[in-house]
């Protein structure tokens, strides 16, 4: 099998979140095509001081090349799939490297400033939706841009889905402890309605730390760094998904979220323009809590159209054929 390293950092590969999930599920997908996915992460990171001047990701990528192109020589690998910025020098050594980025240079994001420079470089990329490859173009002059999302699972969506299992008042908010998340607001809504079950679900393990520091409501449920099986399932039981980030490079969970049928409520930022249907909801800081409600007091336990705008637009299947187009076309450059 041709062999195509992905290179992500070493925190990536370690959470139960957006990440690795996408990792594996490239990996699986390129086995069903004939390619051998390789993980390829550097040995050290910087990730618990990424704010500090300094310390930021991007600089701490310039110091694991050695590690990283260590392992891709050894590997006997030409192709490379690199998910952060910081790596954009690889194709100095590899011609045949291709970012799919799992953070973008916007105002919202930690560290954008850094980021900046090395979207200079970038000469090809895939990104996860329509309005990021228009960024790209509009932004950094990179018109070499696919589009592929990372699918969902269909056989968890199918295997979960059940409508009778809907709690009414339950909403689901899935995140990190980040600015950009905006955790704050979610605790804020649960404190102001007593009546609904709040479930904040967090990737890492590392967040039950700082998640100390807030005050949180008798009815908020924290969950972290939970499977798969276990997100689909709870998934299922929400009525409400509320996203309340202020930038999304993934939005997996919005894609799930469509998938298991829920009533989304979401932020109006362009980034989300393709988490789209009847029962997706755009607002702000200003109406997202009435939103919320009125969502949860809607009489539907599910969105049938929701279901099948996602089944057709992000499903593991729609993933399979972007990249088996995709492959056909690098792997033989």
């Amino acid at each position: 099998m041709t062999k195509v390293g992905l290179v992500m950092r070493k925190i990536q590969f370690a959470e139960a979140q957006g990440p690795r999930i996408f990792a594996e599920r490239l990996q699986r997908i390129g086995r069903e095509l004939g390619v051998e996915i390789v993980f390829i992460s550097p040995e050290r990171h910087v990730s618990g001081h990424d704010w500090l001047p300094g310390y930021e990701h991007e600089k701490g990528d310039l110091v694991n090349y050695d590690i990283v192109l260590d392992q891709i020589y050894k590997e006997k690998i030409e192709h490379v799939i690199y998910t952060v910025s910081g790596f954009t020098f690889l194709k100095m050594f590899l011609p045949n490297s291709v970012l799919f980025p799992h953070s973008f240079p916007d105002p919202a994001l930690t560290g954008y400033e850094m980021m900046k420079p090395f979207y200079t470089m970038v000469d090809k990329a895939i990104v996860q939706t329509e309005f990021l490859r228009e960024q790209m173009k509009e932004r950094y002059g990179v018109t070499d841009v696919s589009v592929i999302p990372i699918g969902f699972s269909e056989e968890l969506a199918n295997r979960h889905f059940d409508p009778d299992a809907v709690v009414d008042n339950r909403v689901l908010w899935i995140g990190r402890d980040e600015a950009n998340r905006r955790p704050d607001l979610v605790l804020e809504y649960a404190r102001r309605s007593p009546d609904k079950e709040v479930f904040m679900v967090f990737g890492g393990l590392r967040y039950k730390e700082s998640m100390k520091k807030y005050d949180i409501p008798d009815n908020v449920k924290l969950k972290f760094a939970l499977s798969q099986d276990e997100v689909f399932a709870l998934m299922n039981s929400s009525k409400v998904y509320f996203s309340s980030s202020r930038f999304d490079t993934f939005a997996m969970p919005l894609t799930e979220a469509m998938a298991m049928g829920k009533i989304v409520v979401k932020p109006e930022h362009p980034c989300y323009g393709h988490i789209n249907g009847p029962h997706c909801f755009a607002g702000n800081e200003t109406n997202w809590f009435e939103l919320v409600n009125m969502a949860a007091a809607q009489p539907r336990k599910w969105s049938d159209e929701n279901q099948r705008y996602a089944f057709e637009h992000f499903s593991e299947r729609v993933m399979k054929e972007g990249y088996r187009t995709f492959f056909e076309s690098w792997l033989t450059s």
